[in-house]
């Protein structure tokens, strides 16, 4: 994929101290940095966005003119509303844990251990979640000498920061979704860095309150599109940001009714997954650009046996880092490969 990224297509397609870990645990930190990000590659800088909650069926049912940003978004690089969350489980912080990691949930078969959806501070990190050393996309991007920053909307994301204190730069926890949101749009603008991860819950939080698909929740689902809005439009208004950052947005979970914890329900596993950047062909279809590497699983739920396999969540991590022509995260399992194509290959 990275072989494909050409600069002549690089406007055209987006336009755009906690505690460490147990004495018996690595921490999952890096050595110290000995390398730059690749300079020769045209993207250099990544913005993932996960939106908390983001049922697939609202953006059918609000459209564009009511979702115009994630539409845009989607129409300006390649996309499906058919991804999957984590197979063992539906909710936020083992499916955000995974996108960052490339790992599945459950410890016993690799993978990152955490299985609870809350503040507790035991396990104190991931990795004595799982009882292993447990890299992730920010000790990868740190190691390389690039900066990192994460942008959350939920106080339980402090887990990240004490599992990898010295490869996460910045972090910046601010449960009002749209002054979080104006953190990023400064943060964009005054500091130079490899990459961002931006956490916006306002559809979840929603969602609990007043029931998924609800109308307050499709309200939602269009005020968080505004914010995304607010992110695309800082890349693409800064001169030193455009036609080099691409810009990734999935969710964690979907959600329909009052809840989300049921990983058997289709509207709780299907997600949504989309790319835009430098190389990116506007308009394309994932499973149409990876047909040998990927299946549409149609409305199946799927395993991690099932092969190909669909486009998931925890795809992210090691997309971010082919993106940034960067190796995939030791240890990981989803896009170990670097399989995910996201431009078509070389004629």
């Amino acid at each position: 994929m990275r072989s494909v990224i050409a600069s002549l297509l690089a406007c055209s397609a987006i336009g755009l101290c906690p505690a460490s870990a147990p004495a018996q645990v690595p921490s999952g930190d890096p050595s110290p940095r000995t390398q730059r990000v690749s300079a020769d590659n045209a993207i250099d800088s990544v913005v993932a966005i996960s939106v908390d909650g983001l049922n697939t069926d609202a953006l059918g049912k609000l459209g564009r003119e009511r979702t115009p940003r994630i539409h845009d978004l989607m129409e300006s690089g390649a996309s499906t509303l058919n991804a999957r969350t984590e197979h063992e489980l539906t909710i936020t912080l083992p499916n955000h844990t995974g996108m960052v990691t490339g790992r599945r949930v459950a410890a016993a078969t690799g993978g990152h251990g955490v299985t609870w959806n809350d503040d507790r501070r035991r396990p104190a990190t991931v990795q004595a979640a799982a009882g292993e050393r447990v890299e992730s996309v920010f000790t990868q991007v740190s190691a390389a000498g690039g900066s990192t920053a994460l942008f959350a909307s939920k106080t339980k994301f402090s887990l990240w920061k004490r599992s990898w204190p010295l490869s996460i730069d910045t972090t910046r926890i601010q449960l009002d979704n749209t002054r979080l949101t104006r953190s990023v749009r400064r943060d964009l603008r005054d500091h130079e860095r490899a990459f961002r991860f931006v956490h916006l819950s306002l559809p979840d939080a929603v969602g609990h309150d007043h029931g998924f698909m609800s109308p307050r929740y499709l309200k939602a689902v269009e005020q968080v599109d505004r914010l995304v809005g607010v992110i695309v439009d800082a890349v693409r208004s800064d001169s030193e940001l455009v036609g080099r950052t691409a810009i990734i947005l999935t969710s964690d979970h979907g959600g329909l009714g009052d809840g989300h914890s049921d990983p058997r329900r289709l509207a709780n596993y299907r997600v949504a997954f989309m790319v835009a950047g430098p190389g990116v062909v506007p308009g394309t279809d994932l499973y149409e650009l990876n047909p040998d590497d990927l299946r549409d699983p149609g409305k199946q739920r799927t395993t991690y046996g099932q092969s190909p396999q669909p486009v998931r969540n925890g795809d992210l991590a090691n997309l971010t880092l082919d993106l940034l022509d960067l190796g995939a995260v030791p240890g990981s399992e989803h896009n170990f490969g670097l399989d995910l194509d996201v431009s078509p290959p070389p004629a």
